[in-house]
């Protein structure tokens, strides 16, 4: 593995791996690795790092069953650091329990539930509060109180809407027509209790799968 020997470590043969949700891109967790566990963690397809403190190869999960899934491996620029995409199992990163070791609010000093992650699932843990915790006024509300009727009656205005955005060719109206759609889409993806993850990981695999004859 001879990319390993172009990395830069430290004194102490160490390199911070930053671990990042594969499906959603939230950062899970920072620790370090050394040559060895960069090794083990090729080999065996799960994250090993080094405990600084144990002076010993850390098989994330072996304890908890919270295990690291590597998905892809990369370094920065500098090659001073590594990025590491990982499917974690049991959706629980850090050992205080959290999915993210990453949940203090510097502004707030408070603990905050989720990781930052990209638009579309952040909106989605916004419809799937409002279905747990309903707020009065809410225009999610009450698309959900009325159910399918209402929520897909929605979704096929919308989806009018926009294609006449495409078809009158402006940038800006398609790109708002295209959020009215995605929105009114999770919420009927929470009524029907199927998560915006799933969508994501079958996105994923087909991303890989091979192409189809047209």
């Amino acid at each position: 593995m001879l990319f390993i020997d172009n990395l830069h470590f430290d004194k102490n043969g160490l390199i911070p791996a930053i671990a990042q949700d594969w499906i959603d891109g939230s950062i899970l967790m920072m620790a370090w690795m050394n040559k060895e566990s960069i090794t083990k963690t090729l080999e065996s397809g799960e994250v090993h790092y080094w405990s600084r403190s144990r002076k010993e190869l850390w098989h994330k999960g072996k304890t908890s069953g919270h295990f690291q899934k590597l998905k892809g491996i990369r370094t920065d620029c500098d090659s001073d650091t590594i990025l590491l995409s990982i499917e974690q199992i049991g959706s629980i990163a850090c050992h205080t329990g959290k999915r993210s070791c990453f949940f203090k609010d510097l502004e707030t000093n408070e603990d905050v539930l989720y990781p930052p992650s990209d638009a579309c699932s952040e909106l989605f843990k916004v419809i799937e509060s409002r279905k747990s915790n309903p707020e009065e006024g809410s225009y999610t509300n009450s698309l959900l109180k009325e159910g399918d009727n209402k929520i897909l009656k929605k979704i096929g205005e919308e989806t009018a809407e926009f294609i006449m955005a495409c078809k009158d060719k402006n940038p800006i109206s398609v790109a708002n027509e295209a959020a009215d759609l995605l929105f009114h889409m999770q919420v009927s993806l929470a009524h029907q209790n199927v998560s915006w993850e799933e969508v994501l990981k079958v996105l994923v695999k087909r991303r890989g799968a091979p192409r189809r004859n047209q």
